[in-house]
């Protein structure tokens, strides 16, 4: 059986001689596909996507003349991470009510910096699960123009949820009138609300489910949207290709959004043996964030963070873990999701080490963060792997990360489309 290398560099495409090509070398590369660690990888990048993928230990390969080169001794490289749940207009230097001494747009100036952490922490593809004023479109818009340094953005826009639930403005009195903009009551309204972030420039749609552990007058453990409302959602979504990600931490709602037919749950922190099954039998994604709550704990009093909130988090933290355990024992699919925004964006490589404590094997961990993502996703043509046709998206780090997986915590490199954006 022919090993993936080699069956890569076979069905490289020919080098054009106009084509912009870059070579990248370095001690090790992991194979996120095969599972393994390739020894003295070489791999070509044409035009921003990789055009072969080869090993001097096993082959002599075959380099484009011309060709920029990026050697990277002593190192391994890995795909582009992929982070499935951040809020890159969010900042966690700023919990409770401090947030109000801000002018609106300072939400979205401030994300600016955010996107940059993410992308310099090793997450060349982050998906970013609600936003205000649209701020993710316009952030993806403006990485795609040049105009800022940031990852590949998959925006969801304004969060659906229930009047009065975690996705609504819960934290201000009758007078300010203060209502989310993708707040619908009802299967045909929240099919509205779907339409209208699809028609604005979402690509995923994300949904509240259940109440949450930030939002004010809401328990995490609450279902706040029905089944059939979850499945007009997910029935929408799917007509128009989108998929669909739900905010759930209560068993009732994470079933709930299961039999719906959502694609991933987001936190699942609550959820019960009943919820596992279903989420195995059914394909369905766990995007568990079981980092975070280390910073919120130590970190949240002093950002403002209100004393029931900071409850609501200790009270699902390590529920939450010991769930992902279970979770993973069982075989659930799970990918990699930080929540990236309550803690800070730059630390998001800090959940590598939590989720090999809590049952996973680093290779797996790795894999949750690419190969898993990116089916997630359903963008496997693109992202998720060094492999030929994807983006030549590449990271970097001293050591085997296979081996301690804490390397992920310092990315050394990450090359974007075949261009180097840090190098330390």
């Amino acid at each position: 059986m022919r090993s993936l290398i080699a069956a890569a560099a076979i069905a490289a495409a020919p080098f054009s001689a106009s084509a912009q090509s870059v070579v990248v070398t370095a001690d090790r590369m992991v194979d996120v596909l095969a599972g393994r660690v390739v020894e003295r990888p070489v791999i070509v990048i044409t035009d921003g996507r990789i055009a072969s993928v080869a090993s001097e230990a096993t082959s002599r390969p075959v380099v484009p003349p011309g060709a920029t080169r990026i050697d990277l001794p002593g190192k391994t490289i890995l795909p582009g991470l992929i982070d499935m749940h951040v809020h890159l207009d969010s900042n966690p230097r700023y919990g409770g009510y401090t947030g109000l001494q801000f002018t609106d747009q300072f939400w979205t100036v401030q994300g600016v910096a955010n996107a940059r952490d993410m992308l310099h922490a090793g997450f060349t593809t982050v998906r970013n699960v609600g936003s205000d004023n649209y701020a993710d479109v316009a952030y993806k818009q403006a990485i795609d123009e040049g105009l800022i340094e940031g990852p590949r953005i998959v925006p969801a826009a304004h969060s659906l949820g229930a009047t009065g639930g975690h996705c609504d403005q819960t934290y201000l009195p009758p007078s300010f009138e203060a209502k989310g903009k993708a707040v619908g009551d009802g299967p045909q309204e929240l099919r509205t609300r779907v339409r209208e972030q699809r028609k604005y420039g979402a690509e995923v749609i994300k949904v509240c489910a259940t109440g949450g552990v930030f939002s004010r007058n809401t328990e995490p453990g609450q279902q706040q949207l029905s089944e059939e409302e979850l499945r007009a959602i997910a029935d929408e979504a799917h007509q128009w290709g989108l998929k669909v990600a739900a905010h759930a931490h209560g068993a009732a709602g994470i079933k709930a959004a299961i039999r719906a037919g959502i694609d991933t749950i987001e936190h699942a922190s609550l959820i019960d043996a009943e919820g596992i099954r279903l989420a195995r039998e059914r394909g369905t994604w766990l995007a568990m964030d079981i980092f975070n709550t280390e910073y919120t704990q130590a970190e949240g009093a002093k950002n403002g963070v209100l004393p029931d909130n900071l409850r609501k988090d200790r009270e699902i933290a390590q529920i939450q873990r010991d769930n992902f355990r279970a979770a993973h024992r069982a075989g659930v699919k799970m990918v990699f999701a930080t929540d990236a925004g309550v803690m800070p964006h730059g630390t998001a490589g800090g959940q590598f080490r939590v989720m090999t404590e809590y049952g996973m094997t680093a290779m797996e961990a790795i894999q949750s963060a690419t190969r898993n993502a990116a089916q997630a996703l359903g963008r496997e043509k693109d992202v998720g792997a060094i492999a030929v046709g994807r983006f030549g998206d590449l990271i970097a780090v001293d050591g085997d990360p296979v081996s301690d997986v804490r390397q992920l915590e310092d990315v050394d490199v990450v090359i974007k489309a075949g261009k180097v954006v840090k190098r330390d």
